[in-house]
């Protein structure tokens, strides 16, 4: 299995943060915002390699990243993924690629042809993503992530699902005006090797192209997925906001202190 990183965004609602900086090498404490992610994923013994899919703009910046990446204090060196850094020739926001290209660009300049982790690199997890892996490899398909969300505007800015009682995927909505349940989709995937080519053929045959949620509602009804209920606190840097309140939260409990989030 490897991870591929959605990280080819210009993050335009954090500037001046972002101008010439990518998002998800921000700190965030001690660490970046990609780097904590990494860290969990480094544990999954299936993982074998992180791809990282980034822009023209950031490419060496990312390189940079990759070349110096740091070990915590509880890690052994050894257990670190490598890195592969995949710069998609953009240089602006007016000219991405959108997700669903950049992880298929990731798949065509690796020669990916076994199951894929792809997480977008700016989303900051409290939780492992190893039980997800664990789900995927008990139930044997194409694995998406959800959450209960209660507010209708923050549903029809995501991706929603219906699942039925063994929790496989009976539809996906992205962005629905009415939506279908209250089950949302963060942008953390498990795509099977055997689902690879539909992935690869997904755009020619209608597949949007900007959000990696269009991807997952275009694979449902095309090949079985199901879905597991994420456990934790998921923290998306999306705005100066929310990227203030991650860093307070999480700083304080990295600084031993308990209290209730």
């Amino acid at each position: 299995m490897k991870t591929i990183v959605i990280a080819a965004g210009y993050a335009t609602r954090l500037y001046p943060l972002t101008e010439n900086f990518p998002k998800p090498l921000l700190r965030i404490g001690e660490s970046t915002i990609l780097d904590r992610l990494l860290y969990d994923i480094d544990t999954i013994p299936e993982v074998s390699e992180h791809i990282v899919v980034t822009n023209h703009k950031f490419a060496g910046i990312f390189d940079e990243w990759a070349r110096k990446r740091s070990v915590i204090p509880s890690k052994a060196k050894e257990s670190l993924k490598p890195v592969r850094i995949i710069d998609d020739g953009t240089e602006s926001n007016e000219t991405r690629l959108g997700a669903v290209r950049d992880l298929i660009l990731a798949l065509e300049t690796c020669g990916v042809d076994e199951d894929v982790l792809v997480a977008a690199g700016d989303n900051v997890l409290e939780f492992s993503l190893r039980g997800f892996v664990e789900e995927f490899r008990r139930k044997g398909t194409s694995m998406i992530m959800y959450y209960y969300e209660s507010e209708l505007r923050k549903l029809q800015r995501t991706g929603v699902i219906e699942i039925d009682g063994d929790r496989k995927v009976l539809q996906m909505q992205e962005k629905p005006e009415v939506p279908v349940s209250g089950w949302a989709v963060p942008p953390f995937y498990i795509y099977r090797r055997e689902d690879l080519d539909l992935v690869r053929h997904s755009i020619e045959n209608g597949c949007g192209t900007d959000a990696p949620g269009n991807l997952a509602r275009y694979l449902v009804g095309r090949t079985p997925i199901h879905a597991w209920p994420m456990p934790g606190v998921r923290f998306d840097i999306g705005s100066l906001d929310t990227y203030a309140e991650a860093q307070r939260r999480l700083s304080f409990r990295a600084s031993g202190e308990s209290r209730e989030i």
